[in-house]
């Protein structure tokens, strides 16, 4: 056999299959996050030019037909108390989710220090359990 067709134990070939994979999954996340990211940005863009252009409509067909846009100060006071409690709720809710995603990243990184002490202990009870149940050849 030549070395491109050496026989591999299951262990070796199932560890180079994984880090192929993790190492695909590692380069594509931020290229997805990327494409996530576009699409909203461009979805919130596209919902403010037709609120706009709705707007704008309105404004010239006021114009054009001479009713009044003036509002009462209280319905002003009011629309502003509206938009006001909406970028505060908002601005909370944004809060409360970086700190959601920060928490679940650090218990992902303690779960993930726990495994390899988990495996340095599994690795330690399988030594223990060899030496114990299976013998070394004795000399005489």
């Amino acid at each position: 056999m030549s070395k491109t067709e050496e026989a591999e134990d299951a262990f070796t070939a199932y560890q180079k299959n994984l880090d192929r994979y993790c190492s695909y999954v590692e380069e594509s996340i931020p290229k997805y996050i990327q494409s996530i990211t576009n699409v909203q940005q461009e979805y919130f863009r596209a919902c403010g030019n037709a609120t706009k252009s709705s707007l704008t409509l309105q404004k010239d067909f006021a114009d054009k037909t001479g009713l009044s846009p003036s509002i009462p100060k209280v319905s002003m006071k009011f629309m502003q108390d509206i938009t006001d409690g909406l970028i505060k709720a908002r601005s909370t809710r944004d809060q409360i989710a970086l700190a959601t995603i920060d928490a679940t990243k650090q218990n992902i990184k303690t779960c993930n220090d726990n495994l390899k002490s988990f495996a340095d202990l599994n690795k330690n009870i399988m030594q223990s359990w060899i030496s114990t149940f299976i013998s070394s050849p004795r000399t005489n």
